[in-house]
């Protein structure tokens, strides 16, 4: 089914775009999404001041930097704006030589704009797209070797850049910002990693390699580690299961990324088949997934990270209606807290000092939540720990 949209896309504070014939292939829209935010020189960058570009991606080698956190004209962004610049987070991209144009620039269109930096990780180098590249054969067999070469390569190069480590597939549709508050209620220190979690074959679960995980800066320390001191090894091509086997030789966490009312964030499939009835009760994801499968719009969290198999059109389609579309009259009624981290981590004194002048200009009527998304086993924050952001913030009574 063909994107269609009729009403105008404000894209910076002086272009205004829209588009009727926008259909199929969404080449138009990622025109529009690449003519708003270039990528720019280092001659460019340095005479370009902030406010004048919504976001501008600094090329640096094979890497993209994003200078300025995109954000729509007139809109109050301070608070993603705070985690941007507190909750760093690097997002590298598996892709291929035959995926860049069909699929890869659609991603460096659209959701990658959100992350701190991205990288896209290749077999074979491109300098101007621009791609790492690996060494590696393209093929299923191969994941797991780009993977593993795909995180040394982040270690070695960006491990001081970022305190959190993203990876995504080339038709994989991310919302950086809801990932940075899932982030935000832990620290870089910890040894987790969160994703969508399966449950066979290694007692504490895997991420699903389609829906995207993260590591936190701990985890990948260990995870090349694991392979420095011979404790990893290439066991299976089976890319996924593979790492999270590691990890948990590693003793890194599988964390829990469902909201505060226990919906799930990070989706293996595009949406409408969590929407909706479409999994068979013999469909091997019944099986798999490690916590009780809901169907129907409380499939999924309204801060959900991540969707898979999102072709072109709909990468498009997904950062209209996340960045974009607004039921006029409405705020929105799942608000929850942001945990404050300890000093010495992402989320410092300063974002902390915001969110408290905020919250004293804010309703007499407002209520506290101090809910968060946890890892298993990881020691409880403190109540005093948490800070609510908003007012009229959601009390989940579904916890047990």
């Amino acid at each position: 089914m063909g994107l269609e949209i009729t009403t105008s896309l404000q894209m910076t504070d002086s272009t205004t775009t829209s588009c009727r014939d926008c259909q199929n292939d969404g080449n138009h829209l990622q025109v529009w999404f690449e003519r708003s935010y270039p990528v720019l020189s280092e001659a460019q960058e340095r005479a370009t001041t902030v406010g004048e570009t919504p976001t501008s991606w600094r090329k640096d080698g094979a890497s993209l930097i994003n200078m300025l956190h995109p954000h729509r004209a007139g809109e109050d962004s301070r608070l993603a704006d705070s985690l941007f610049q507190k909750v760093r987070v690097l997002c590298w991209v598996m892709t291929g030589p035959e995926n860049l144009e069909s699929r890869a620039r659609h991603v460096r269109a659209t959701w990658s704009r959100h992350c701190n930096l991205v990288v896209f990780m290749s077999s074979v180098g491109d300098p101007d797209f621009p791609t790492v590249g690996l060494d590696t054969k393209e093929g299923r067999d191969q994941l797991y070797w780009k993977t593993i070469r795909a995180f040394h390569y982040v270690y070695e190069r960006h491990a001081s850049d970022a305190d959190w480590f993203l990876k995504a597939d080339d038709d994989t549709y991310v919302v950086v910002d809801n990932l940075r508050w899932i982030l935000s209620n832990h620290t870089p220190e910890e040894p987790v990693y969160f994703g969508k979690r399966f449950k066979p074959y290694t007692k504490q679960g895997y991420m699903s390699g389609g829906a995207g995980y993260v590591l936190s800066k701990e985890a990948l320390k260990r995870f090349v580690e694991g392979f420095r001191t011979g404790t990893c090894t290439h066991t299976t091509p089976v890319e996924d299961l593979a790492l999270g086997q590691c990890l948990e030789k590693m003793g890194v966490i599988a964390g829990d990324s469902r909201d505060t009312l226990h919906r799930e964030t990070f989706h293996p499939f595009v949406p409408e088949h969590h929407l909706t009835t479409k999994f068979s009760k013999s469909f091997w994801y019944w099986s798999y997934c490690y916590y009780p499968i809901v169907e129907g719009p409380q499939c999924c969290s309204d801060l959900a990270v991540s969707f898979h198999y999102v072709d072109a059109t709909l990468m498009y389609a997904l950062e209209y209606y996340t960045y974009y579309l607004r039921g006029y009259g409405y705020v929105p009624r799942y608000r929850p807290s942001v945990s404050v981290a300890p000093p010495q981590t992402a989320v410092t004194t300063g974002l902390v000092q915001e969110l408290t002048d905020r919250e004293k200009h804010s309703s007499s009527g407002d209520s506290a939540s101090n809910n968060q998304t946890k890892a298993e086993k990881l020691p409880e924050k403190k109540k005093k720990d948490s800070l609510n952001l908003v007012t009229s913030a959601v009390t989940p009574n579904t916890h047990g």
